[in-house]
Formats: structure tokens, sequence, C-alpha cells
């Protein structure tokens, strides 16, 4: 939501409409209250403000949320972020979106951050792996968890693909 907000103060049903726009098929199961409900929590914690704004004559009164300086900091920080296991794919999906549409980071810059993080992971479990036993239970572990990072590392290869041709910042 605080990415949403990066590229300009918004009302949430705007909010709304650019994470289903984001997140396609996957934004359609999003609730409407869901937005709300973490916008209020959002300015509970200091991270947006809300200004209520005059309505039109067919709608009542509404608010515009905009980051604080506190929220800008906690944005750039998610972004900056390279963790493992994780982000989902949603969530690294609208890091690179909202970075790439309120222009705070180089899309290609995150993945490459990420790449760089699950290669160091996969070199540490590897090595683990070769220092198990051939029939350790602990072996198997590794081994999935080996393969998991590598198809991270595939889809992260398609999303550098994706990003480093021209793209809309709409």
């Amino acid at each position: 939501m605080l990415a949403m907000l990066a590229k300009e103060p918004s009302h949430g049903y705007q909010l709304r409409a650019r994470l289903q726009q984001a997140l396609g098929p996957i934004g359609d199961a999003m609730n409407a209250g869901q937005v709300y409900v973490t916008l209020t929590r959002l300015e509970k914690a200091g991270l947006v403000t809300a200004e209520r704004t005059g309505g039109l004559p067919d709608r009542p009164d509404h608010k515009v949320y905009e980051l604080t300086p506190a929220g800008q900091q906690r944005l750039a920080d998610w972004l900056a972020e390279v963790s493992w296991p994780g982000p989902a794919p949603t969530e690294f999906h609208l890091k690179l979106v909202a970075a790439a549409a309120a222009r705070l980071a180089d899309p290609l810059g995150i993945v490459d951050a990420q790449r760089r993080e699950l290669l160091r992971l996969l070199r540490d479990t590897q090595r683990a792996a070769l220092a198990e036993p051939e029939d350790s239970a602990a072996g198997l572990l590794l081994e999935g968890v080996a393969l998991r990072l590598q198809a991270d590392l595939r889809w992260l290869e398609a999303c550098e693909q994706y990003w480093a041709g021209p793209k809309s910042t709409s």
C-alpha cells in the first residue's frame, strides 16, 4: 500500500484500482474493505496521513492518503530488502511495479540484488548438502531448498527480461 502511495496521494478506491491493475487476476480477489483497513492501520502507525476532502453531490466526503516521512523510510527499507524464503512472488512483483511507477528505484537493480542474495544462499545450501551423508534426511531437505532457490532464480531471469524492455509506468 505504501508503494502505491509513493506515486501520488490517493483515495482508497484509487489505490485499490492501482493494486488490481498491478496484480491482474490476483488483485480481483482483493476485498475493498482490506484496502481501508490497511490504510487505517498505516495511519495509526504514522506511516500515512489522511486529509478529508469535500465530496461531490453524489459522493460523501472521502480521505486522501499521503506518505509521511516514516512511511517513505519504511518503503525505502522494503525496496532494499533481500530475503528468502520470500518475498512471495506477488509481493516481489508489486515491489517492481511500484518502484517503476513512482520512480523509486530501478526494477533491474532490485532484481539484481535479489539474485545476488539467492545465489549466495544457493552456494551455502549446496555446500551444506555436500557435507551431509548420502542417505541423510537433512540432505533431502537441503536438496529441496536448493531446488526452490533455483526455481526462484529462473523466475528472476524472467523478471529481468520483462523489466529490461520498454515499459509503461502508468
